[in-house]
């Protein structure tokens, strides 16, 4: 695939009538990779005349969404920006004989309008498509389609091919939904005297259900934006955009963006739709979470805890922080859960002292309060031996294993994390005991062997 070409222009075309599209996202990394591995140009192109529902936030979106992924481009062109030079050409194709004015009843309203039609020839056109092979049509159906709404109205199937022309575009990388605009799009480049440039359509991203991505079915959760509002990671974004439709020689999943642009190839994207799956995407954004150094791990955490004022007063403890991280970005798929556990109550009990009843302490029914300040009696008089040099996960929990395994894990282990957290559901005591600290995690087994005491 790197000898196709030696340097290519390709080009990703978002329309600013909405949010930047998830699919939209996965056509420009490709379209990314492509250009970067064999040395071409990446341009991105703002099709905006569409006057009525072009936004200037929609574009200001995509643009948000293209820098957060890191696909920078080599070159930019709005649409609006070329509107002296489409009039230009489509004043030469209706001098030239290969288009013309026609008076026709309004779509909308009454009475009559100007459009220009292009002089279809009906001839039958063939290309290879990258991914598909060989695709013809015969064009004869397609009739004198209109190419402009008027003389200074273009639509965009003249548009999209002269500023591809202009641009000297060799690869259109899009979507299969764009299959049948190939002909009337072909035939026009050939009118205007344009070269053929090479296609490549990938399959549309679907839902579960098999149906196709669309913001009216599925909401905001079909846009970027949803995802970096959510907290994301860039890096894994892409990774989970890159196998929607791509695979890769052999089963590696986790590709950097070098890796991707040294490891794509055009020729191994599937025909058939790519399925979005968010527990997949959950579980790269995890593996991606995990493999952040510390300082990056305790920045983040730290910036989503910022928005919970309980934890404010916390979030200067660089040495808290970096055990706190770990725990936490053990409970989440994306950054943004981490503030809304916290909002919840779900890590109240690391900031704030803990009140548990007798009863919270036992397990399971054979077990006696008697027995359980027992084992608390021995888990405290042990840790407190343990220096602040030697307090961590692994050290804690060897310091107890063999009575553990001697007295039953849960007689042990049960008691042991109640006292530190207060919760049925909490990470394991040699954790909770780690996070928080020496001093607080045996003021709390003390606390509870007073408990059991009275």
């Amino acid at each position: 695939m790197e000898n196709m070409v030696k340097k290519p222009v390709v080009r990703i075309a978002p329309s600013p009538t909405g949010l930047f599209h998830i699919g939209t996202a996965r056509t420009a990394l490709f379209n990314y990779l492509f250009a970067k591995q064999n040395g071409g140009l990446f341009l991105v192109r703002i099709e905006d005349t569409d006057k009525k529902r072009s936004e200037k936030r929609y574009e200001e979106d995509i643009m948000a969404g293209f820098k957060w992924l890191s696909l920078e481009n080599d070159g930019f062109l709005r649409q609006s920006d070329n509107n002296e030079k489409y009039k230009g050409y489509i004043k030469k194709l209706i001098d030239e004989n290969k288009a013309y004015v026609s008076n026709e009843k309004a779509k909308e309203g009454e009475g009559m309008v100007d459009v220009v039609r292009f002089r279809n020839p009906g001839e039958s056109v063939s290309f290879n498509d990258l991914i598909r092979g060989e695709i013809t049509f015969d064009t004869s159906e397609l009739g004198d389609f209109v190419i402009a709404r008027s003389v200074d109205e273009p639509l965009y199937h003249m548009t999209v091919v002269i500023d591809d022309f202009e641009s000297s575009i060799t690869h259109i990388i899009r979507g299969e939904d764009h299959i049948s605009n190939t002909p009337r799009q072909i035939l026009i480049a050939k009118a205007i005297g344009a070269p053929i440039p090479e296609y490549a359509h990938l399959p549309l991203i679907l839902a579960t259900d098999k149906s196709k991505l669309s913001k009216r079915k599925h909401g905001e959760s079909v846009s970027i934006a949803h995802y970096m509002q959510k907290g994301y990671l860039p890096e894994a974004m892409n990774n989970f955009l890159a196998l929607l439709g791509w695979h890769p020689k052999d089963d590696q999943e986790f590709f950097s963006i070098n890796d991707l642009i040294k490891d794509f190839d055009l020729t191994r994207v599937q025909k058939g739709g790519a399925v979005f799956n968010i527990e997949k995407l959950d579980w790269i954004n995890r593996e991606y979470i995990k493999r952040l150094p510390e300082d990056k791990r305790r920045e983040l955490v730290t910036e989503e805890l910022e928005k919970v004022q309980e934890f404010k007063k916390v979030l200067g403890d660089t040495s808290f922080m970096s055990r706190f991280s770990d725990i936490v970005l053990e409970r989440v798929a994306h950054l943004s859960q981490i503030s809304d556990l916290a909002k919840s109550g779900e890590f109240s009990y690391i900031i704030e002292s803990i009140d548990v009843e007798p009863k919270d302490l036992i397990w399971k029914k054979d077990a006696t309060e008697e027995n359980a300040k027992k084992h608390l009696q021995y888990v405290w008089e042990t840790w407190k031996e343990i220096g602040d040099e030697n307090w961590n996960i692994e050290f804690l929990k060897s310091s107890i294993w063999n009575y553990v395994e001697k007295e039953g894990r849960g007689n042990v282990l049960w008691p042991t994390r109640i006292a530190l957290s207060g919760k049925e559901k909490s990470p394991d005591p040699f954790t909770l005991a780690f996070v928080l600290g020496r001093e607080e995690a045996l003021s709390r087994i003390q606390k509870s062997i007073e408990i059991l005491s009275k």
